[in-house]
């Protein structure tokens, strides 16, 4: 049984910093309910002036959830904890809907931190659910024996939501049961969720698996978790290494690799090193295929070349290995929004003047007209890189641009880091950082729990 004391207190929490508060995601089931009484518990004792917030999001996806947030938010008014309900409006997917359900909670989440210049969310995940996370992606691929897997880390101790808000997920080492222990001890009910046993759903089938004495297999899930994030981890900061060494930047949206990233000895950050350049130069959310990646890689040992892989151009030439975003399926010229992703790969950020702004690649007739100063790296490559930046759609059609840039008059365009701009696990903040570096993306937020290095 818990008990929640010093040491249970010390083990959980005391490794992360609490500041400016925290948001505690809250759905009334046994888990984060467990979680919002002993982080209370803590923050009474180490950090009384810290500010905690209660959030339960209702999906609106059956009867009985509004009462559940009701029940939460009875629970918070009887512990004086600050409590919010955000519900998820509007139309349901059809197909994927746990998907959308967990982006959809992300975002409410993250919207009630800011609302609260909060920028920590807690959350209630627990052993269980690293298990049948590690259960469910071995099932996909199949590799429970290779921990090269980058998927079988399972969930992250922490994750950067939107290059914003830090998801920290304190209760990965502690069992549903023990948390649930401690619930009956303190004489605390929660709700069950009845989804969570609809076998229709991949994880409920997962868990059904797992149920009653099938603790060996459950264990075996948590140790390769473990040891494939120690793997995951190590290979970031090699991979970073190799970043940091052999890639740079001639000019905004082309990335240069110094061929000598093909005979550094450790292929397999090379490889790993390329695909996440790959999908950020390409604005795409996921790398691309380990096979792809490795076939790839090959191709461009065995001498000059010209290809496509994840929306990106790689050109194997004597000046180097050059990655630009392609030209086809750039967006159409469209209405400025502020605050918006264009083409998986630049934030937008609009000026106070900029009402009724069209944003549209610059494109290859106007990027003719740039003035460049290419060195060493051939222009027509950097004119190509440039064609497909964003640009607004009067310095599109202004025959007269003359300039080492796409016009950005009314707006501005920050490069985002592509399959980590949404969420970006701990185990991977080393790549993260150092692309960031390489492409002038902003710096991330300070990690605010220890145990993960940025390298």
């Amino acid at each position: 049984m818990l008990d929640p004391g010093p040491d249970l207190s010390t083990r959980l929490f005391s490794h992360i910093d609490f500041t400016n508060g925290a948001v505690a995601a809250v759905s009334g089931g046994s888990d984060s309910t467990a979680l919002l009484l002993l982080l209370k518990h803590h923050l009474d004792r180490s950090a009384p002036s810290a500010k905690l917030l209660a959030v339960t999001i209702d999906h609106g996806l059956r009867q009985g959830s509004a009462a559940e947030a009701q029940a939460v938010a009875k629970l918070c008014a009887e512990r004086g904890i600050a409590h919010r309900t955000m519900v998820w409006s509007g139309r349901k997917p059809s197909t994927g809907l746990p998907a959308a359900a967990r982006e959809a909670r992300y975002r409410l989440l993250a919207s009630a931190a800011r609302a609260e210049g909060i920028g920590l969310i807690v959350t209630g995940h627990t052993a269980d659910d690293q298990a049948e996370t590690v259960l469910m992606r071995h099932a996909r691929d199949g590799s429970l024996g290779n921990v090269q897997g980058r998927g079988l880390a399972g969930m992250a101790p922490a994750t950067l939501y939107d290059w914003r808000e830090w998801i920290v997920r304190p209760l990965l080492g502690t069992r549903r049961a023990a948390l649930r222990d401690f619930l009956q001890s303190k004489h605390v009910g929660w709700a069950e969720d009845p989804t969570n046993s609809d076998e229709s759903f991949e994880r409920p089938r997962v868990r059904a698996a797992l149920a009653g004495d099938n603790i060996r297999r459950m264990d075996e899930a948590l140790v390769m978790a473990s040891q494939a994030a120690i793997e995951r981890g190590q290979l970031g900061l090699d991979a970073a290494d190799l970043i940091r060494r052999f890639a740079s930047q001639p000019a905004t949206g082309l990335v240069r690799l110094d061929p000598q990233l093909l005979s550094t000895g450790d292929e397999r950050a090379a490889i790993y090193a390329l695909r996440t350049l790959l999908a950020t130069v390409g604005g795409i959310a996921f790398l691309p295929d380990q096979a792809r990646g490795e076939a790839l890689f090959g191709r461009l040992k065995a001498g000059f070349l010209c290809a496509t892989l994840s929306r990106t151009v790689v050109d194997f030439r004597r000046a180097g290995i050059f990655l630009r975003r392609e030209a086809r399926g750039l967006p159409p010229a469209a209405a400025a929004i502020d605050n918006t992703i264009w083409d998986g790969r630049r934030h937008i950020t609009l000026n106070d003047s900029s009402a009724g702004l069209l944003i549209a690649p610059l494109g290859a007739a106007a990027a003719k007209r740039l003035s460049i100063d290419a060195g060493e790296t051939p222009a027509s490559l950097m004119r190509a890189a440039l064609a497909a930046e964003p640009t607004s759609r009067q310095a599109f059609e202004n025959p007269d641009v003359q300039q080492g840039e796409p016009a950005s008059s009314g707006f501005d365009a920050r490069p985002v880091v592509a399959p980590f701009a949404r969420f970006l696990p701990s185990f991977d903040l080393a790549p993260a950082r150092a692309i960031a570096g390489l492409i002038g993306a902003p710096s991330l937020p300070a990690l605010p729990c220890g145990g993960h290095s940025a390298g």
